[in-house]
């Protein structure tokens, strides 16, 4: 029963992560109307987002690597807790900033440490498993989180949403210090021999191999918030899909994911990771011709759009659940570290690219399309190399 619960409130700490965007993008239109932003000041509530997560990351890897999970993640909550209260009462733009800047910082520790606690007691193998029925899970509720997100948008107004991820915040704060154990690091107790400081970091750097793996998540991760960060805009504005039937559109594509990553848990044993990252190759390549397709026809149909994206969301199952756990494995004792350093630089990169393409956005998918096609190729790439150097994966 108490792992059931342990197990409970990780699934809504995920939750808690992925709908803290999914859940707010349908209210993009009207927030651009309410506070008569530009598009590139309505794409800055995630930027500045991304920023707050990037910045408290590195901070929490080394906290949790000292103090154990529990106490960094009860912070993040409570930080996270305040910037949704910012964002709820906001009186103006700067205000809403501001929340969304809060929120970005606390919601890193939920983040990046919820996986941690089943890593620091499980083998790889079955971290890899627990990857895969995590992403399922979490997935499916992001799934719905923008059909959600949409109708509470209509009947609430954009209020709604940071209503919604509010109270989401509080019940897993409640859960987190009712059903977490403490303390919960990789070591099993914290060990207080560790000043906090970046110095740390400089091993992770050091390894060619771990900076390789990285690299390939990174751009495996960054084509899709660059569709799901340009999606409200291009979907809503310009293709003229209803705020109803939006969620539906990025919905599916949460929905895959999550489908192909339990299906996937399920078979992943019966095969050779080789052959496995080498099916993954063949699905990288697939997308690639598909995005490129839709881009060079500059074609205004959302359904069409979605479909030619859906190879790619196919296409990240597979190294998603293998290549992340055995990154954070890569150096035993700085889990943590490699967890913010890897997010971290996927937020990076991704703040970059949805802030690329708001500036060169001309109301159709063509310029997304071709930021999008950079980042696939720069994945199968890498993707390759990671294959190449075998002992990456043993």
């Amino acid at each position: 029963m108490k792992k059931n619960l342990i197990l409970m409130t990780i699934i809504l700490m995920d939750l808690l992560a992925g709908m803290e965007f999914d859940l707010f993008v349908p209210s993009f239109p009207e927030l651009q109307s309410h506070f008569h932003l530009s598009s590139f000041l309505v794409e800055s509530l995630l930027s500045v987002n991304f920023l707050g997560y990037c910045l408290s990351l590195f901070i929490v890897g080394s906290l949790a690597d000292r103090y154990g999970r529990k106490p960094i993640i009860l912070l993040g909550l409570l930080i996270f807790i305040i910037g949704s209260l910012f964002c709820l009462w906001a009186p103006s733009y700067s205000f809403l900033l501001a929340g969304r800047f809060l929120q970005g910082i606390g919601i890193a520790s939920p983040a990046i440490l919820s996986f941690l606690i089943i890593a620091d007691s499980c083998s790889i193998k079955q971290q890899q498993f627990w990857m895969a029925m995590l992403n399922g899970t979490k997935n499916t509720a992001v799934a719905i989180a923008p059909v959600i997100g949409s109708y509470i948008a209509l009947y609430f107004h954009w209020q709604g949403n940071f209503t919604a991820l509010l109270l989401l915040g509080i019940l897993v704060l409640m859960m987190t210090v009712l059903f977490i154990p403490y303390p919960s690091t990789s070591s099993g107790l914290p060990e207080h021999t560790e000043t906090i400081s970046f110095k740390g970091y400089i091993p992770l750097f050091q390894s060619s191999s771990l900076m390789l793996l990285m690299l390939n998540i990174i751009f495996m991760f960054v084509p899709y918030w660059i569709f799901v960060g340009m999606s409200p805009l291009l979907y809503i504005k310009d293709l003229h899909v209803s705020l109803a039937h939006f969620g539906y559109y990025q919905g599916v594509l949460a929905l895959v994911f999550a489908l192909g990553s339990v299906l996937f848990g399920l078979i992943m044993h019966a095969f050779s990771q080789e052959k496995i990252l080498g099916l993954a190759s063949i699905l990288y390549l697939i997308s690639l011709v598909s995005i490129s397709l839709v881009t060079l026809t500059n074609s205004f149909n959302p359904f069409l759009i979605t479909i030619a994206f859906l190879p790619f969301i196919m296409s990240q199952i597979i190294p998603s659940n293998i290549l992340v756990p055995i990154c954070m494995n890569f150096i035993p004792n700085a889990k943590a570290k490699i967890a913010a350093v890897l997010q971290g630089s996927q937020l990076i990169f991704s703040a970059m690219s949805v802030g690329l393409a708001g500036y060169f956005y001309q109301g159709s998918f063509q310029h997304i399309g071709m930021i999008i096609s950079i980042f696939i190729l720069m994945a199968m790439m890498t993707h390759f190399m990671v294959i190449k150097n075998n002992h990456i994966i043993k």
